[in-house]
């Protein structure tokens, strides 16, 4: 009798848990709400590469600038001491 009473007794609870555990909805709800932040994480850190990369872009194209500006200005300043080297007689 002992052994009836314990099997139904395991029966029921284990009823109980199957009963209260997440439906296939709210399974596939929780899939989805993943998929979704997993999305979101991998389009922020695209942006956040996208946006490195331009910056870096911008950077390099301030630094060409500034070294064509300093070529010119160290050409003319050499064509200067040269024109004003020479001595007259």
């Amino acid at each position: 009798m002992k052994k009836v009473l314990s099997i139904v007794a395991i029966a029921a609870l284990t009823a109980g848990f199957v009963a209260c555990g997440p439906s296939k909805e709210e399974m596939e709800a929780r899939e989805k709400a993943k998929a979704d932040s997993i999305a979101a994480v991998e389009k922020a850190a695209q942006d956040s590469i996208a946006a490195a990369e331009a910056e870096q872009a911008k950077i390099a194209e301030e630094n060409a600038a500034k070294m064509k500006a300093d070529s010119t200005r160290m050409a003319d300043s050499v064509a200067a001491a040269a024109k004003g080297g020479k001595k007259k007689k």
